[in-house]
């Protein structure tokens, strides 16, 4: 009997080491206060994050990431600098696991199965997948991309939503993948793909900062809607909270609404070019009520 308790005695202390490193391993908040700097995770051609080159960094989230890095310099009593990391669809999980960033505020959609390898923060924007077109191409519906070829994007949910209206539409085309988004709208600018299927933001602003914005359109239906976020190491709660009451924090003080109207509503760089693209019900919505949900949650099968 003794030996059993001993055993037991000995079982629960490692678990409790082990719990006790695995939290140590997780407190990013820790590690950003002893370095002084958080190391954000950016896009550089997405229609929330994207880069003027030069190592400058803007967009919709990449300002509300400063936004929160401000307030979590508040929250640690020490100012912080940043150091942007510039991410691509294939590499953002990776990096948040191995914590070459601290968090990523790009394009990256809220999904059951990424739950299970990061977090996510409240959603600020709720996507709706669409896909752009050259005007001269004919192409208004998804039934029209039968025998067509089809740009995305690597490493993307789109990839999944495409192949599930290939087979809901009795429809066959080619798919070609580009390494980012910029190179998925280069196949379509260059004529080597008919669509190119992403993220409506994404989308928009790729046209907006093509040579020839007129000669491209978004077109037909609506093929998923996604809650899109920023998103953390799984288990860490600390920072899940600090980076969920920034958010909130913006909504609250109208701030958040104002960033999106600079965004998407006026004319933006490097083209002045503007979006046009009001906020979205589903996206006020998210904002009135913070949540973390997946977009199965949102009808997505």
């Amino acid at each position: 009997m003794k030996k059993h308790l001993l055993a037991f005695a000995v079982a629960a202390a490692a678990a409790v080491a082990t719990s006790g490193a695995f939290a140590q391993a997780t407190d990013t908040l820790a590690k950003i206060k002893e370095r002084g700097a958080v190391n954000l995770g950016v896009r550089d051609s997405s229609g929330l994050a994207y880069t003027l080159g030069g190592g400058k960094y803007v967009g919709f989230h990449t300002e509300m990431a400063e936004r929160i890095v401000g307030d979590l310099s508040k929250d640690l009593g020490k100012p912080l600098t940043i150091n942007y990391q510039v991410i691509t669809s294939q590499n953002r999980i990776p990096l948040i696991q191995n914590g070459t960033i601290d968090f990523e505020c790009g394009s990256t959609t809220n999904s059951a199965a990424r739950q299970k390898d990061v977090d996510f923060a409240y959603t600020t924007y709720v996507e709706e997948v669409r896909m752009a077109v050259n005007k001269k191409s004919g192409i208004k519906s998804i039934k029209d991309l039968n025998g067509k070829t089809i740009a995305t994007t690597t490493g993307t949910t789109s990839v999944q939503t495409l192949r599930k209206n290939e087979r809901a539409h009795d429809i066959d085309f080619k798919t070609v993948q580009g390494k980012d988004h910029a190179d998925s709208f280069l196949l379509l600018e260059a004529g080597r793909a008919d669509a190119f299927v992403m993220d409506g933001s994404i989308l928009a602003a790729n046209i907006a900062k093509s040579k020839n914005p007129k000669d491209f359109a978004i077109v037909g239906e609506v093929l998923s809607t996604e809650p899109i976020a920023c998103m953390l190491p799984k288990g860490d709660a600390k920072l899940k909270k600090a980076v969920d009451d920034s958010i909130v924090r913006q909504i609250k003080d109208g701030s958040l609404a104002k960033l999106y109207d600079k965004w998407f509503m006026q004319p933006i760089p490097p083209n002045n070019v503007s979006l046009n693209m009001p906020a979205s019900e589903s996206t006020k919505n998210a904002w009135a009520h913070p949540n973390d949900k997946p977009m199965e949650d949102y009808g997505n099968k």
